[in-house]
Order: C-alpha cells, then structure tokens, then sequence
C-alpha cells in the first residue's frame, strides 16, 4: 500500500520529471559569461606605462599643492 493516491493519466503533469542531458562540451550559460568578463577584464588591464604616468602626474600634483602652501604660509 503506497501513501500516494492513484493519479489518472490526464492528471500528469506538462513538465518533464527527469532534467534533460547536458552538453558538456559548450559548459553552461553562466560559465561563459564568466569567461567573457574574464576575458574583457584582460583587454581593460592598466599596462606598466599607464601606472608610470598615473604616479606621475599623482607625485607632480601633489609637489604643485605642497609648493602653494608652502608659498602663502611664508607671507604672514
């Protein structure tokens, strides 16, 4: 004796009760965005000139701002 009701044949449901087989060789949808990102993240990483010049002007500003102050502190 089952704990489960007999069904009719119209009562099935429309959606399949097994998942159908993967295709192993395309990976998921997930797992290739991911490799996009991965791969535009490469395309957008800063070369060794860029952190060159980002330090740069960094260091030349910041001597610009010192020089100012030290010049309007010298006045008083």
């Amino acid at each position: 004796m089952s704990h489960q009701p007999p069904l009719p044949d119209a009562a099935q449901s429309p959606y399949p009760i097994a998942e159908p087989a993967h295709d192993e060789t395309t990976g998921s949808e997930a797992m290739q965005v991911v490799k996009e990102l991965a791969d535009a993240k490469k395309r957008r990483a800063a070369t060794a000139r860029q952190i060159g010049m980002g330090a740069a002007i960094g260091i030349g500003s910041a001597a610009i701002v010192a020089g100012l102050l030290y010049w309007r502190g010298g006045r008083r």
